[in-house]
């Protein structure tokens, strides 16, 4: 098999940490893994935790940005997002179950703490988390600038404290009422 990024470098067998299969490219780094060698290894090995300490910088991880051709379809693999904090994506081939990671990406992951998850990774769920906890983070900076850090932190304190107060019904019915002191609404 050929090197989904370099196109023309050969795939090496290799041991990803001395753990499970996957294929390396000498000349760029990368790793092809087979989701299913991974899920029956991390079967075979479910208490098995990967060293979350791993001295990597984000400058050093490559991510290619283009869509990848599948080493063994040549079909195109799609991107899925690691993290909502975090831009790197892993390809995927969904026509032989294979994961393409960019030299530094399998430490980006381990640095993460989510190595072992990676299967998940693929999954509806995990995409659909990523995708809410952009928009959140989306949604604090557009309230961050509108309201100003200081006061965006005291209306998210007061918010807080509502919500885990007994009386919150009431606690926003007096807030939202015209005049809180009148009998009509």
């Amino acid at each position: 098999m050929k090197c989904p990024k370099c196109k023309d470098s050969a795939l090496h067998a290799k041991q990803m940490d001395e753990q499970f299969a996957a294929q390396e490219c000498e000349r760029c780094g990368g790793d092809w893994i087979l989701v299913e060698d991974f899920v029956q290894w991390r079967e075979n090995n479910p208490g098995f935790e990967f060293a979350k300490n791993v001295d990597v910088e984000e400058d050093e991880i490559l991510d290619s940005q283009n869509a990848l051709l599948c080493p063994r379809t040549g079909t195109f693999m799609r991107k899925f997002r690691i993290a909502a904090q975090n831009a790197h994506r892993l390809d995927y081939s969904a026509a032989v179950g294979g994961i393409w990671l960019d030299n530094g990406e399998w430490e980006l992951l381990k640095k993460e703490g989510i190595a072992g998850q990676l299967n998940e990774i693929l999954t509806n769920k995990w995409q659909q988390a990523v995708r809410e906890s952009m928009s959140k983070e989306q949604f604090a900076l557009i309230y961050s600038r509108k309201f100003g850090e200081t006061d965006y932190q005291k209306v998210r304190d007061i918010r807080g404290w509502i919500d885990s107060h007994p009386a919150k019904a009431d606690l926003r019915a007096y807030l939202f009422a015209e005049d809180p002191y009148s009998a009509e609404r």
